[in-house]
């Protein structure tokens, strides 16, 4: 009986610290400069992973929307952090990733 608690607190344990799938969302843009940016937050202490298929797919909407036929990512992502530990780690940011909307009309 004690190998089996041990058992489903470890589970728990190892579930807890993976990483939660997360969708970015737009932030910001501009029609006149062709461009959306997706961002979502992050934490040290609560790890995510980015779906950037679906984050693909909400930028291609939105540059739909403005009359382009697509967006293109441009490459790697920028990182704003809002409070960092006594170490200089941060502990909470937002992660965003800037999209080109391309082929007017």
């Amino acid at each position: 009986m004690k190998l089996n608690y041990i058992f489903i607190v470890a589970t728990v344990l190892v579930a807890a610290c993976e990483a939660q799938t997360i969708v970015p969302v737009p932030t910001s843009g501009s029609r006149d400069d062709a461009n959306v940016v997706l961002s979502y937050n992050t934490g040290l202490y609560a790890p995510t992973t980015p779906d950037w298929a679906q984050a693909q797919a909400s930028a291609d909407a939105r540059c739909k929307a403005w009359g382009y036929s697509k967006a293109d990512p441009f490459q790697g992502t920028s990182q704003q952090c809002h409070s960092r530990n006594g170490y200089g780690q941060c502990l909470e940011a937002t992660i965003s990733r800037t999209y080109q909307c391309l082929g007017r009309g």
